[in-house]
């Protein structure tokens, strides 16, 4: 997989793709990100990104031409599945756009920034807007790291044990279980001897109805 990401603030993306699973996925040959430099694309000896909105209101706008200018000259190396936006008003992330993401081979992101991006460029180049939550970032950076983290994890040979993220929160609209490991008793606080039985259908059903009942309580919204 391959994932460009257009920041006007690069910094703030080197370290998440530099150490854990990202690295070694990159390493491995499984995925690559790069960050692309939006002011590199800007026209003026600035390397100005941004304006003032028409209309008079507060905060600035991305501009359009050095987003085109970047977009369509990625858009000449390969062909991208999605152009994504990262954007407040977007579609709700959730697992099953994550699973969704996965299957693809070429993602662009267009991280925000400032009061957003000019309208234009969600209308002549944008596939598909999404928010990582009803809360407004500095930028779209972070979302964007997010969204490379959670595809990037289950592509095959990224995790060492490929069913570990079968079995991850909000996989089948559930929460995961509870989780134990050794010590089996500390300070009197036992693990549950189910999971000590070495009956893995027993631990299987258990761990179902763990599921359904932290899933009942903390998040019913899932079940219906």
């Amino acid at each position: 997989m391959h994932i460009d990401i257009i920041t006007c603030v690069p910094q703030l993306l080197e370290s998440p793709f530099q150490h854990s699973i990202l690295k070694r996925a990159q390493t491995k040959g499984l995925a690559k990100v790069v960050v692309h430099d939006l002011r590199s694309y800007a026209t003026d000896k600035h390397h100005k990104v941004d304006d003032y909105a028409f209309g008079g209101e507060a905060g600035m706008v991305m501009m359009i031409e050095p987003i085109a200018n970047c977009i369509n000259q990625l858009k000449n190396e390969r062909v991208y599945d999605e152009v994504i936006y990262l954007t407040p008003d977007g579609e709700s992330y959730n697992q099953k756009i994550a699973n969704q993401l996965s299957l693809k081979t070429n993602l662009l992101l267009l991280c925000g920034h400032y009061k957003g991006v000019d309208e234009r460029v969600r209308e002549h180049f944008i596939t598909r807007e999404i928010s990582v939550g009803d809360y407004v970032l500095s930028g779209g950076e972070l979302a964007a790291a997010v969204l490379a983290d959670s595809i990037i994890r289950l592509l095959p040979g990224v995790l060492s044990d490929e069913t570990s993220a079968l079995t991850d929160s909000f996989q089948d609209n559930l929460l995961a279980p509870p989780v134990y490991t050794r010590p089996a008793n500390y300070n009197g606080w036992q693990v549950p001897d189910i999971l000590l039985s070495g009956d893995h259908d027993a631990i299987t059903d258990w761990r179902f109805e763990q599921s359904l009942a932290r899933t009942r309580a903390r998040r019913p919204d899932l079940l219906k």
